[in-house]
């Protein structure tokens, strides 16, 4: 087993228990403007993306004309939508999620977060669970932060970087989605983990050949402490 000296964790349905609702509101803005799409198409799709290419590529998908048009439209009527949905939104991590991160952290291992969330959105979450830095995540990179989101590796490079962590192979990227796991791959992690708490199932998690699929994040501490 690779010596993993930095567990970098995606955000919504990986350590965020948000019941999918940017997923659920992301499906309601689009078909607002008139498409008929069903949710798990949406997820298909758009899971781990930047929002706002996230809804150019399900547009462009279904071959919408002016799909840049419309999805820079729909995008600004998303924003306002997950504002409102969030602030109504009781917000926590998962079982055993916080209980992993400290036992991370007591062997030296540096947690990382990542998101395709802008900065204000992550952080409102993280205020929500009274998460802190330093005491739960030792650094937040979003999509505000890098030039190209996933499956780009750019968001885990800034945080090696940040991190002062050399080697990606010596880093862990667990997400809930495929495209957590290709940026992971992308950026040559040592593990990337799926995790189905979240927008992707076994089966899609599966196709995309991480290390390990998980059930819950718990089951970790098997892989990374015992």
């Amino acid at each position: 087993m690779q010596n993993i000296k930095l567990v970098i964790f995606d955000m919504a349905g990986t350590v965020v228990d948000e019941d999918n609702v940017v997923y659920k509101t992301l499906h309601m803005a689009i078909n607002k403007k008139g498409y008929n799409l069903t949710l798990d198409f949406v997820l298909e799709f758009s899971a781990g993306k930047e929002k706002h290419q996230a809804i150019r590529d399900i547009l462009e998908e279904i071959k919408a004309e002016n799909f840049n048009e419309k999805a820079a439209t729909i995008f600004e009527d998303f924003k306002d939508m997950l504002s409102e949905a969030y602030n109504r939104l009781t917000v926590s991590s998962y079982a055993g999620v916080e209980d992993l991160i400290q036992d991370l952290k007591k062997v030296n291992i540096k947690v990382a977060l990542n998101t395709g969330y802008d900065k204000n959105t992550a952080q409102l979450l993280l205020d929500k669970m009274r998460w802190r830095l330093g005491v739960h995540y030792d650094v937040l990179v979003t999509a505000d932060d890098v030039e190209k989101g996933r499956p780009n590796p750019d968001m885990i490079f800034e945080a090696m970087k940040i991190l002062d962590i050399k080697d990606s192979e010596k880093v862990l990227k667990a997400g809930d989605s495929i495209i957590d796991i290709e940026e992971g791959k992308n950026a040559s992690c040592g593990i990337t983990v799926g995790v189905t708490t979240g927008a992707h199932t076994k089966v899609q998690l599966e196709s995309a050949n991480p290390t390990h699929v998980l059930g819950s994040l718990k089951e970790l501490k098997k892989i990374l402490l015992d």
